[in-house]
């Protein structure tokens, strides 16, 4: 039968009982595995057919049930959906390159038609017949593969794999607000702030600064610097200023936040 409309609170019912056991609406695994579970049946601790064929990595049935709910499950209602919602979201930059037919509708896809596909093929709708011809990007279930094509479908999954781990993940980074004090109002400033902003780190980037009035004709400096966090250490860069002995008394961290 399928999914059914997912704007009515059945198709979400249904969407939800889904994904109760599954991490996806239909994976994709290694073809000698799908095969194995096809022509033996073997259902045990060491394979099972529905955890391997709905939790390996998603595919097109995915994509287009993502689609079609236009915004994330309520995680009061529907928290299995809500989570498979918001792993899925995670793969949108790869949506074109994941296996599968992006033709297809979402309601090919779900109770019956998906299951009985991946236990037993021969009870499968005949129009999935068609439909196993545009999603057999990994080979046939039923016939033997050579070892060349085996290797290359290998090849292709493993640089799938390696392109999804090599995404750099934006660097940590914090702006902080620092107090340098010099020794006395007869005390250089813009000598000072020369030869603070001429350290130079990797991951450190110099704002603008300001002198702010202590008292008794004294003035500080205060300077805002971009810091990436895994890089630079505070206290490294405190010491480096503060070695300027002849101009700096010492210095505080008057803020920080997180960017």
């Amino acid at each position: 039968m399928g999914f059914t409309d997912f704007m009515t609170d059945a198709g979400m019912k249904m969407l939800e009982s889904w994904l109760t056991t599954r991490s996806y609406i239909v994976g994709f695994i290694p073809s000698p595995l799908r095969r194995r579970v096809a022509t033996t049946g073997e259902i045990n601790a060491d394979y099972n057919p529905l955890f391997f064929l709905h939790s390996y990595a998603p595919s097109q049935a995915d994509v287009k049930s993502f689609e079609t709910l236009k915004a994330a499950p309520a995680v009061e209602h529907y928290p299995h959906a809500w989570r498979w919602y918001k792993h899925i979201a995670s793969y949108q930059s790869d949506f074109s390159s994941l296996p599968g037919d992006p033709s297809k509708s979402y309601q090919t896809y779900g109770p019956e038609i998906t299951e009985a596909a991946a236990t037993n093929p021969s009870k499968a709708p005949a129009k999935v017949e068609d439909e196993e011809e545009d999603d057999d990007l990994f080979g046939s279930d039923e016939e033997e593969e050579d070892a060349e094509t085996v290797k290359q479908r290998e090849a292709n999954l493993a640089a799938y794999k390696a392109k999804k781990s090599l995404k750099e993940k934006p660097a940590a980074k914090s702006i902080v607000t620092l107090d340098v004090k010099p020794w006395d109002d007869e005390t250089d400033m813009k000598e000072l702030e020369a030869n603070l902003r001429a350290i130079s780190m990797d991951g450190l980037v110099w704002g603008g600064g300001k002198l702010v009035p202590v008292g008794f004709g004294i003035k500080k400096l205060q300077v805002n610097v971009v810091i990436e966090d895994d890089k630079v250490s505070l206290d490294d860069l405190q010491a480096q200023i503060e070695s300027d002995e002849d101009h700096v008394q010492s210095t505080d961290v008057a803020a920080m936040q997180k960017l």
